[in-house]
């Protein structure tokens, strides 16, 4: 019978010495276990309602779609990764260029293929291992799709942040603040804070409707779309698996040694989980998923990795999202702190790009490398369009596909050539001269 990982043997309490942990298989007693997955809601809260908000999504199923989405991921990797699922912010600007181009459904339609796509890699991975997909995806390409998916969406920060420049910039500076003043959890909450301080701001300033929020009902269902399907938007989407692979891989290795337990044999458990959770999400009106780094956060400064906080944290997400006054009372942020919020996000989701580059040593000396990502960002940015029949690939689809396909062939001609190094190669000699820790 397959484990569920829905028993936890209980923890004796103390955190005190060093290295203890509170395990994903382990939990406090039940009301400290139930406080924590509340930080867990409050940590995600922001980032996760982000999404919809920038999107026009509905908030209460984008709620609701977290944490079923969450419940799925804890059964099917059996309680050994702690993790909660949120809005990807890596789905942002395929949303918004699809809904533009067609319509809510089609964009829906777009993050089930998505989802799917995911579960497939996350099959093949449990069957084969990763090696094949770090073989397509150095870290140079990776790196460069996960920048090129953050500033394409920078025009779309700076129409909301001119609608309202003061309470903007207001949002933004107390972001940046708390990021640097505040200690533990509350840095961890910096986009949070900053969302709540803007939207105080706009209110002083008349820029919040109230209507919404007094029509709304304390109970009700969430507010459920249903997809259609359109292979031109393929492409839209196809990137984000990238993305979410590299996130969620990144997740368990983060898990893993913070709880100094070998999580390799789940990873593709993992994909598994997300890729359902997301086709999910998609056939009911939610954003697609991914695992989320402020909760990563809440785990480090309580020392409680314990997967049953995470069932607290998904019924409660389940409970709130069939309150139309919680969906109705988010709708009500005004676009100058969205567009204060953007400006930061979108510019950290570039920046993890290069946070990539720089943690995996690429060599941007390397002809390869430098143009890789250079003729990639570029086409991702200024957001090239290509028309083929029925179908338009915009700047994130183009821009990977340049990533990977550069890559490979300018790798291939250079190794023929003997030209220009190999820069797998030279990642490798780099790899084996650094001293063991």
């Amino acid at each position: 019978m397959m484990d569920l990982g829905l028993k936890w043997r209980p923890h004796n309490g103390d955190l005190t010495r060093a290295g203890a942990v509170v395990a994903p298989d382990e939990r406090l007693a039940w009301p400290k276990t139930i406080g924590i997955g509340m930080q867990h809601v409050v940590a995600m809260f922001g980032a996760t309602f982000l999404v919809p908000l920038l999107t026009g999504f509905p908030p209460s199923a984008t709620l609701f779609f977290s944490g079923i989405g969450t419940m799925l991921f804890l059964l099917l990797t059996a309680g050994r990764v702690p993790s909660y699922l949120g809005s990807s912010f890596a789905f942002i600007a395929p949303l918004t260029a699809a809904t533009k181009s067609h319509d809510m459904a089609t964009a829906l339609g777009g993050v089930v293929m998505a989802g799917l796509a995911l579960f497939l890699v996350g099959l093949l991975v449990q069957v084969v291992g990763d090696g094949w997909l770090r073989a397509l995806m150095p870290p140079v390409v990776t790196g460069a799709i996960v920048a090129l998916i953050g500033l394409n969406l920078a025009p779309a920060a700076k129409q909301n942040f001119i609608k309202s420049p003061v309470t903007a910039l207001v949002t933004l500076l107390v972001v940046l603040a708390v990021t640097v003043l505040a200690k533990g959890l509350l840095g961890r909450l910096s986009i949070l804070l900053g969302v709540v301080a803007g939207y105080v701001v706009a209110c002083f300033r008349g820029e919040v409707d109230f209507k919404a929020l007094g029509a709304a009902d304390w109970l009700g269902l969430p507010d459920f779309h249903s997809p259609s399907f359109d292979l031109s938007v393929m492409g839209l989407f196809v990137p984000v698996v990238l993305v979410l692979v590299a996130e969620n891989i990144g997740h368990v290795k983060s898990v893993a040694q913070m709880t100094d337990r070998n999580l390799d044999d789940v990873s593709g458990r993992a994909l598994m989980g997300d890729g359902l959770a997301t086709t999910l999400a998609g056939f009911g009106g939610g954003s697609g998923t991914t695992t989320y780094a402020e909760n990563i956060g809440v785990m480090a400064a309580t020392k409680v990795y314990s997967t049953a906080a995470y069932w607290v944290a998904a019924v409660t997400a389940v409970l709130l999202s069939f309150c139309p006054k919680v969906g109705a009372a988010i709708a009500t942020i005004p676009p100058g702190v969205l567009g204060g919020v953007a400006t930061v996000l979108y510019g950290m989701i570039g920046m993890l790009g290069v946070r990539i580059w720089m943690e995996n040593k690429v060599d941007c000396a390397n002809p390869v490398n430098l143009m890789t990502a250079a003729v990639a960002l570029i086409i991702g940015i200024a957001d090239y369009t290509w028309k083929v029949g029925d179908f338009t690939f915009a700047g994130i689809a183009l821009g990977t596909f340049a990533a990977v396909a550069l890559f490979h062939t300018m790798r291939f001609a250079a190794r023929t050539s003997g030209a220009v190094p190999d820069p797998l190669a030279e990642a490798d000699d780099v790899e084996r001269r650094e001293p063991k820790a």
